[in-house]
């Protein structure tokens, strides 16, 4: 299938993506970064899936979410009959579980389902077979996942399989929950308790939002989908829950998002913080404080959600890929990387909790005078970019002007008495990179801001210059810049990171810069432009909201992991730029 025809479901904790067909193709239990036991996304339906649906071609599928929920609901139109599937994740209390409930709408319809668990991303054919009546189990390694139904089972080559039939008013339920081997058997779940708790949970959650625009639909699915994307027990946020789903097919430029970028964090926070989201934010800062530590020249630019420094990556050689786009990656050896950028952005993101007037913790005062003082003592380093290329560190500009971001807000927070610091130094610091950015970031030919110091290479990142408030929109290199990205990079709505020099390095358009390109247009005068194009990209989105990293405006297909916190963000901040609320 392809990625457009996924929806996502999770329980704050972890995520699974259903596809239109009824079949859970991925799945990582028991947490977002814990390896899957459902990976028929990438690979083939051997690797681990978990299908319901009704038997023979239907005439017609539609999908919806819930008013407000992550509560999926699957209709299928057969010639004899509709069903619907409703797919949710009961938000967690000890166990993790997947609830599917199919109840017949009208007609007669035969249904079959198919439970195929592989354990360690699809390798791992565990131990399966009835433990009790009508329960049903699936063990190897550190984890047993028990299925609990009515319906008789029949096991055939480590695949569990049920046929029934409904008739109008009749419903069947299906849970598959997962435990550790040492636990003992779960409690049964009461499907229709579950459904009832989880709506509510949904509902009390988006019933917090002050967002009140033009584009409730499309911001209030974006702000569930981050949520869904925030690992609850510590307020880490995952930039998606999918790994090695490819920027362009067989390009080999697939990487694993289940972990935290401070960058994609920080925009997340900024987000929920706008619309009123304050205890997200809360426990973020309690994330940062944990996965950074008391020395912030360790500062990684991500972490484990819980904080984890040591992310290895390695490939899986027995998964084939999405799209056949090996290899498959665990892990990521970006976060060995040197980011300049990312201290701006968490210098961004206190500053944003401290205008909102949380109460912050008095080590998130610390972080940040040492933060500041670090940024002046290493900003005239090179690094690498935000767009993560291996092997490559230049004087990138981007990653200037939030090193600048990071100088200026710690100057002003030590004017305000929230932090102590060297504030002079930090104002000569400060003056000198702001001047040697414009000269050196700033290409008067290209009438352009450029990649990196004297390069002649346009960047999407340069968009974000102005929405940080480097320079003003009013300003002309502002308006020049924009002109300058739109002969090279932008394509009907869409913006692309950088121009392709060669084959290999074509990739599809970057969806999260598109809406930052909504945003300078109507920062820029050109509100009807940016108008237009926002609601261009909104049709972009999938069936039911979704949005990738990356959009292949040839193909009409997502690419990139998917769903894509980043995009979302972007999504959200556009709106309320339309909106008038920046």
């Amino acid at each position: 299938m392809r990625l457009e025809d996924y929806a996502l479901i999770g329980d704050c904790e972890t995520a699974a993506l259903v596809g239109r067909n009824g079949s859970i193709d991925w799945l990582c239990w028991p947490d977002f970064s814990s390896a899957a036991c459902f990976a028929a996304l990438l690979g083939t339906k051997a690797n681990g899936r978990w299908l319901i649906a009704p038997k023979g071609r239907p005439r017609k599928i539609t999908r919806k979410y819930r008013d407000r929920t992550l509560i999926l609901e699957t209709t299928f139109e057969m010639a004899s009959g509709r069903v619907v599937l409703t797919d949710f994740m009961p938000i967690r209390e000890r166990h993790s579980d997947v609830v599917r409930i199919v109840r017949c709408l009208d007609g007669r319809v035969p249904l079959e389902m198919e439970l195929c668990v592989r354990f360690d991303y699809g390798r791992t054919i565990p131990w399966i077979g009835p433990r009790n009546r009508n329960e049903w189990a699936a063990a190897a390694g550190s984890g047993v996942v028990y299925l609990r139904t009515h319906e008789q089972l029949r096991n055939a080559n480590g695949v569990a399989f049920a046929d029934f039939t409904l008739k109008a008013g009749e419903q069947r339920s299906f849970v598959l929950t997962y435990v550790t081997a040492a636990d003992p058997p779960p409690h049964r779940v009461n499907t229709q308790i579950a459904l009832h708790q989880t709506e509510a949970f949904w509902l009390e959650w988006t019933g917090k939002s002050r967002y009140a625009g033009e584009w409730k639909e499309a911001v209030e699915r974006s702000l569930i989908t981050l949520k869904a994307l925030t690992y609850k027990p510590t307020g880490g946020i995952v930039a998606a829950p999918t790994t090695s789903l490819p920027e362009y097919i067989r390009a080999e430029r697939n990487w694993d998002y289940r972990y935290c970028w401070l960058r994609d964090a920080g925009f997340t926070l900024e987000s929920l913080l706008s619309v009123g989201y304050h205890d997200e934010a809360k426990a973020w800062e309690q994330w940062l404080l944990q996965s950074v530590g008391s020395d912030v020249r360790q500062m990684q630019i991500m972490y484990g959600m819980r904080g984890e420094r040591h992310l290895p990556e390695y490939q899986l050689p027995w998964l084939r890929g999405y799209l056949n786009s090996a290899p498959v990656r665990i892990g990521n050896a970006a976060s060995e990387q040197s980011q300049l950028d990312s201290y701006g952005e968490v210098a961004d993101a206190i500053s944003t909790m401290a205008r909102a007037k949380l109460h912050l913790d008095p080590r998130t005062y610390l972080l940040w005078a040492q933060l500041t003082d670090h940024v002046a003592k290493i900003c005239s380093r090179p690094s690498s970019g935000i767009w993560e290329r291996r092997e490559l560190r230049r004087q990138f500009t981007f990653s200037k002007v939030m090193a600048w971001i990071a100088l200026d807000l710690g100057v002003k927070a030590a004017e305000r008495g929230e932090i102590e610091g060297s504030i002079s130094r930090w104002r000569h610091v400060r003056s000198d990179l702001h001047r040697e950015i414009c000269k050196h970031g700033y290409s008067k030919p290209l009438e352009s801001f450029v990649q990196s110091y004297r390069s002649r290479t346009l960047d999407a990142s340069s968009l974000l210059i102005p929405l940080f408030g480097f320079v003003p929109f009013e300003d002309e290199r502002v308006r020049s810049t924009v002109r300058a990205l739109e002969k090279r990079l932008v394509h009907d709505e869409f913006v692309y990171r950088v121009k392709a020099k060669a084959a290999k390095d074509r990739e599809a358009a970057f969806l999260p810069s598109s809406f930052w390109y909504v945003q300078n247009l109507v920062m820029t005068g050109r509100r009807s432009e940016g108008r237009r194009h926002f609601q261009k990209l909104l049709r972009v989105r999938n069936d039911v909201g979704l949005l990738s990293e990356e959009y292949d405006a040839e193909a009409k297909r997502f690419l990139g992991n998917f769903p894509q916190a980043l995009s979302h963000i972007a999504l959200i901040n556009a709106a309320r730029t339309l909106d008038g609320r920046t």
